[in-house]
């Protein structure tokens, strides 16, 4: 049964992100950052989850971190600029860029990330992978950050979640790394246009729900779980598979959608060689994507004949649809447009 408070503090969390979003002032993006914090706190608490104190205390403690950086930066651009040097003026904007990039979790700053992912339910980690997103990046935007110090951190992105989510048999935290790499991607598409990073964070958001609404379903935490998942109905199998290969980028499923757009406008942008890192370093997270859903294509396993009832879900099955037959339609919708 959903408590009264958490329904509060939920809708306290979207108005303090769409604060944030949409105020005409550094220090109203601060305040609803503050808000949409102090409001998801409590949705993380869980008495059936006994790791969720711990994860709620580092996430506040990073976020505070990271809060009481972002105000230091903008009270020294709000000083007066008249003895102050360009160098400095550079300090002070990478100052407030590693500030929102420590609340997006993207790397180096990524440390908090995954262990705070590893203390919560299904539920929280769809909030923490999606919504969490949003309002950093729209700040991030206006904030106009530096290209050069961006490719760098593009650069550690793509390298960190690339090697670490290798050894890893926890779900989740195999789903923090995979958030990283795609932070990796959105601020790429970032550097070229508004346009191309919202339909990545659009796209990024259909399949991450999707995928954690069949995990939430399926009550899976680790990797030795899914073969059995899998394996007891033809539709959970095809969907997993589907949103994997979908997450991974690979046609003709939606995920290639957005990265075919960076790809294209970074070569046009001249940024070829950061694409070309891009598609190698995602070729191999692509590896550990795979290596979810090898176990039930390799493994020989009996499937009841009866089907399972507690299995099936009609919204899990129509956003798995979408998720596969979108990459045609909207092909087809560009090329009217």
């Amino acid at each position: 049964m959903l408590k009264f408070y958490k329904i509060v503090f939920f809708n306290s969390m979207i108005l303090g992100t769409l604060i944030a979003i949409s105020s005409y002032s550094w220090f109203g993006m601060w305040m609803g950052l503050e808000i949409n914090l102090l409001s998801i706190i409590p949705l993380f608490n869980s008495t059936k989850n006994m790791y969720s104190s711990e994860a709620s205390l580092k996430y506040f403690l990073t976020q505070a971190m990271a809060s009481l950086i972002l105000l230091l930066s903008l009270i020294l651009m709000m000083i007066s600029t008249e003895l102050v040097s360009p160098q400095m003026s550079l300090a002070k904007e990478t100052l407030l860029n590693s500030a929102l990039l420590t609340k997006l979790g993207a790397a180096p700053f990524h440390y908090w990330f995954p262990e705070v992912m590893e203390g919560l339910n299904w539920m929280n980690c769809m909030i923490l992978l999606t919504w969490q997103k949003i309002a950093p990046m729209c700040i991030l935007i206006m904030s106009n950050p530096n290209t050069s110090f961006m490719i760098i951190i593009i650069l550690a992105s793509l390298i960190v979640s690339t090697i670490m989510s290798f050894n890893q048999i926890s779900l989740r935290k195999i789903m923090a790394y995979s958030s990283i790499n795609h932070i990796a991607w959105m601020l790429s598409a970032m550097l070229i246009s508004t346009s191309i990073w919202f339909i990545y964070l659009l796209i990024y958001l259909i399949i991450t729900i999707n995928i954690t609404s069949i995990f939430t379903h399926g009550k899976l935490m680790f990797i030795n779980q899914l073969a059995f998942f899998m394996n007891q109905n033809k539709i959970n199998k095809i969907s997993l598979m589907i949103n994997f290969l979908s997450l991974g980028g690979l046609p003709p499923f939606l995920g290639f959608l957005p990265k075919w757009f960076t790809i294209n406008w970074m070569i046009i942008e001249n940024f070829p060689i950061l694409a070309f890192l891009l598609i190698i370093l995602t070729l191999i997270m692509l590896f550990v994507y795979v290596r979810l859903i090898l176990s039930s294509l390799i493994i020989q396993s009996s499937e009841s004949k009866i089907p399972s009832k507690k299995l099936s879900s009609f919204l899990i099955y129509l956003i798995n649809f979408i998720s596969l037959s979108s990459l045609f339609s909207c092909t087809f919708l560009f090329n009217f447009i």
